[in-house]
């Protein structure tokens, strides 16, 4: 058996329309507008703000009422 320590999500802050600051399991804290990143039909209701707020931190990852999420690798990338 092997120890892998796997990036979480650890802590999130809503700031204001489509942004959020996340912190990662890692220590390290990235900004990171959602908006140009909801695209499909899963995401395609996250455009409305009364429905991006309306989430919160499962065990690893950020997730929102309907059920969609994103990677923490991912997030971790496209933060800054």
């Amino acid at each position: 058996m092997c120890d892998i320590d796997l990036l979480r999500v650890v802590d999130v802050e809503y700031i204001e329309d489509f942004t959020m600051r996340i912190e990662f399991s890692d220590g390290k804290i990235k900004t990171i507008d959602f908006f140009p990143l909801l695209n499909g039909k899963i995401f395609e209701p996250l455009k409305k703000r009364e429905n991006f707020i309306q989430f919160g931190l499962t065990d690893w990852t950020l997730e929102w009422y309907n059920g969609a999420d994103f990677a923490p690798e991912f997030l971790y990338e496209v933060g800054i």
